[in-house]
């Protein structure tokens, strides 16, 4: 795609305008604010269905649009062995599924990740080695962001998955009011140059964050933020930025730890012994969001609707659930939790690229979850459910 030039950002509570003026792309927003943004090679594509390629300047990255979670490898779901667990890891990949995602705070996961890609180097070779996609975080406390902090963290990541380059940096800053994350983002922008990092990207930032960070000229692929049939905020404000300047979304969240699944169809939660328990740490987070959205009663509703769908297409709810969000605009990739050694959903995941949700589908979709509370206002824009 080609150059996008200059955006010009206006700070707006809700939406934006768009206008072309002097061969850039402006936001037209009420406030008199305006910054300068500059992505030199413009938007993300699709590959294809299966791959996005996230993209910003030179900084190029290649991911299959269904993403391995790794976060329920930081305890609470079950105890996780490092031989079945890359066992488990080398069989999502030889299934076509090589991106996975992690972060500095995932318990053994970029431990594991650094095992299972030796193993892929010793006993498969370079040529598969090079397919394989690593995406870890970086959550650090907020505090004075030098240099040397920085680069500490990279390189502690680095050795632990055993790469002499991070696929991709994602980003988290807890709070707003402390404009360290910029420092730290700069910081990272040069260990990308000096070839640390391969890709910069973010977790959890907000619209008016996202348009800062841009403004000052961080190469930025993709933001990661929750995102469901639940959870639609990312469509209120964050997609129509990142059409504009080419940064996709990775979404998690996007089966709600399980929620979204024929597992809780007609499950009655409230009746003592019956089906069944909110048990794991996603499972419990994603509960409270559908009590925020609209309660057990109207999810219940919305499980049906994904149900009668599925069974049109011969497919379980969650395939439903994450190819409804997959078709979101801007959307490069979602996430799906793995239980390595623990569990198998390989063939749902498959079943995600065997359907095409037709506009019936939407509407029976929509028509569920238009009834929800606009989460925008409960909760706030993406990332806000961190801050409080």
């Amino acid at each position: 795609m080609a150059s996008l030039g200059c955006l010009s950002i206006k700070a707006s509570p809700f939406s934006f305008g768009i206008e072309i003026s002097n061969g850039c792309r402006r936001i037209r927003q009420q406030s008199r604010r305006t910054v300068c943004v500059r992505n030199e090679a413009g938007a993300s594509v699709t590959v294809d269905d299966k791959n996005a390629l996230l993209q910003s300047g030179n900084d190029k990255l290649e991911i299959t649009r269904v993403i391995n979670g790794l976060w329920q490898t930081s305890g609470g779901w079950g105890k996780i062995e490092a031989v079945p667990a890359v066992a488990a890891m080398m069989k999502h990949v030889d299934a076509g599924f090589t991106t996975f995602d992690m972060a500095d705070h995932y318990g053994p996961a970029e431990d594991l990740y650094g095992i299972f890609i030796d193993k892929v180097r010793r006993e498969r070779g370079e040529e598969l080695e090079t397919k394989i996609r690593g995406l870890t975080k970086w959550v650090p406390a907020p505090g004075k962001m030098t240099r040397n902090v920085v680069e500490a963290a990279i390189d502690r990541s680095r050795k632990r998955m055993d790469v002499k380059a991070l696929d991709m940096l994602q980003f988290h800053w807890w709070d707003y009011s402390n404009p360290g994350y910029l420092d730290a983002l700069k910081h990272m922008t040069d260990l990308k140059e000096e070839g640390k990092i391969r890709t910069l990207a973010l977790t959890n930032f907000d619209t008016k964050r996202l348009s800062i960070i841009l403004e000052n000229g961080i190469p930025i692929v993709s933001n990661q933020v929750q995102h469901s049939l639940v959870d639609m905020r990312p469509q209120a404000r964050m997609s129509e930025l990142c059409q504009l300047t080419g940064v996709k979304l990775i979404t998690y969240g996007t089966v709600m730890g399980g929620l979204l699944s024929n597992k809780w169809l007609d499950v009655r939660i409230n009746v003592p012994f019956m089906g069944p328990k909110i048990d794991t740490p996603s499972l419990g987070k994603y509960k409270r969001m559908v009590d925020a959205w609209g309660g057990w009663g109207q999810f219940q509703e919305l499980l049906r609707a994904c149900d009668v769908i599925g069974k049109k297409h011969g497919v379980p709810i969650s395939t439903v659930a994450v190819r409804y969000i997959l078709d979101q605009p801007s959307v490069g990739g979602s996430m799906i939790g793995v239980r390595l050694g623990l569990s198998d959903h390989l063939r749902d995941s498959e079943s995600i690229f065997q359907i095409k949700l037709d506009d019936d589908d939407r509407r029976r979709i929509e028509t569920v979850t238009k009834k929800g509370k606009d989460l925008m206002y409960v909760i706030g824009d993406c990332g806000d459910e961190y801050r409080g």
